[in-house]
């Protein structure tokens, strides 16, 4: 490997010229203003596919956004490995908090990032972290040190729900079959302590509404006589969650996974700062379920939130009047062993029993995805960990992520091979926000563990 190096080395400034190039596409999935840049960004993913030596680089057409495919098939005796990403983007809102124009990609220097982090929109999600495959396999071809089959899934829709990714999978099962799925689209918990991220939770997202009289009425004159959609809606949501920071939906535990004593003895071995945490996002305290820590609050424990809430008159001004109606959104992040079928069942039942007589409720579900667990004893865990702590020379350690990635658990149940979420940005990267960047430090050393990865799970 140490040839491979010596290219990634000799060729890292030419890697982010190239990356650049990719960022000023303003490939916004979510807006159809930007149709025809996503289409473009699409296939200038596939000539740097081409270029970097992949076979059979196709632009696939789907119900929406096309999806990138490219192989290199060394032999069937050989495993192979799928790598994922996808290369459209957030939209850039607000754009007035963006220090520089978010598809002009720059390069500066912060506390964080000593070495520079380039900043644009799509560095970290999901640009940056896909590209670093595309030129470590460019490495490896040029340095004829491939040691695997290897096959590459690039799609247009992940930032709006990958809607046709699924269908995609599902009819191309012999084309994308694999032994591990590779994928960076997660962050370390630190530069000084890396991590392999084992688990992310799922999601069960809904959409509430009470309705209370036939129309908006004055406040003056039925006041204190009739009940107040948003006082009911407000109190119904504060009911969810108990004193102990427990959700009160019944039988909602009933399913969650038991993490052993051992696991959760590993996982607090990452530094839990929460004087740092609480500073962060300027707050001056935490609360959460009780008996856990902050790390395991927000990785091995479900949770519910509520997203937004509306109703009545929000205008400027002033309007006196009690409305018809008030909504709320509601998402809940789930963890092994519940799924969101179960969960949004649980919830509807729970929210309508809970409501006073003399208004309706109405649950409309929205979208949700399962958990995923890659367990720490499995060649594709130990062949990232092994890989990390050779270019970090660091002890590598696993972390149970707090978000959501449909698609892995899909993968494996449509194609049976488990996700390896190797992630280099950090979440301090700020995706989906204005100024997102992502540290050159990390970009390299993607690049420099890509390799090793494959060397490792082929062995």
């Amino acid at each position: 490997m140490q040839e491979t190096l010596n290219y990634i080395n000799e060729n890292k400034q030419r890697f982010v010229d190239e990356l650049f190039e990719l960022l000023r596409i303003p490939s916004i999935s979510a807006d159809p203003a930007y149709k025809d840049d996503v289409l473009k960004c699409a296939d200038v993913v596939a000539e740097y596919l081409t270029k970097a030596g992949a076979d059979n680089v196709e632009v696939c057409q789907t119900k929406g956004y096309p999806i990138v495919f490219g192989e290199k098939f060394l032999d069937s005796n050989l495993p192979t490995v799928l790598v994922y990403g996808h290369y459209d983007v957030q939209p850039a809102d607000p754009l007035e908090l963006w220090t520089k124009p978010p598809f002009e990609p720059y390069i500066e220097k912060t506390e964080l990032h000593p070495e520079g982090a380039i900043f644009a929109r799509g560095s970290a999600d999901d640009k940056g972290q896909f590209f670093m495959h595309l030129k470590a396999f460019e490495a490896m071809m040029k340095t004829n040190s491939l040691p695997c089959n290897v096959k590459f899934i690039l799609e247009g829709e992940e930032e709006v729900g990958s809607v046709s990714l699924g269908d995609f999978v599902n009819e191309n099962k012999e084309k994308l079959s694999c032994d591990c799925i590779l994928i960076s689209d997660t962050h370390i918990y630190s530069n000084e302590q890396p991590t392999v991220t084992t688990g992310l939770r799922g999601l069960s997202y809904v959409e509430v509404e009470i309705e209370g009289p036939n129309r908006d009425l004055h406040s003056g004159l039925y006041g204190g006589a009739v009940p107040n959609p948003i006082h009911v809606l407000s109190r119904m949501i504060a009911g969810l969650i108990d004193e102990d920071g427990q959700i009160t939906i019944d039988g909602f535990y009933d399913s969650v996974e038991d993490v052993s004593e051992n696991d959760r003895a590993i996982m607090n071995k990452l530094e839990d700062n929460p004087e740092e945490f609480k500073k962060s996002i300027g707050l001056e305290g935490l609360e959460g379920e009780e008996g856990y820590t902050t790390l395991e609050r927000t990785s091995i424990r479900p949770t519910l939130d509520c997203n937004g809430i509306w109703g009545g008159y929000t205008g400027e001004g002033a309007k006196t009047v009690i409305p018809s109606k008030a909504s709320a959104k509601i998402s809940m992040r789930l963890v092994p062993y519940q799924t969101p079928e179960e969960i949004t069942e649980k919830f509807t039942k729970h929210f309508i029993n809970i409501a006073p007589d003399n208004v309706r409720v109405k649950v409309t579900p929205h979208h949700g995805g399962m958990p995923y667990v890659l367990p720490t004893d499995t060649k594709e865990f130990l062949a990232a960990k092994q890989a990390m702590e050779a270019t970090f020379d660091k002890e590598v350690l696993p972390f149970r992520g707090g978000g959501s990635i449909p698609i892995t658990a899909m993968f494996e149940q449509v194609l049976g091979a488990k996700s390896v979420l190797m992630g280099f940005g950090l979440d301090s990267d700020a995706i989906h926000s204005p100024n997102e960047h992502y540290g050159l430090f990390n970009f390299y050393k993607g690049i420099e563990s890509i390799p090793l990865f494959f060397e490792n799970y082929s062995k």
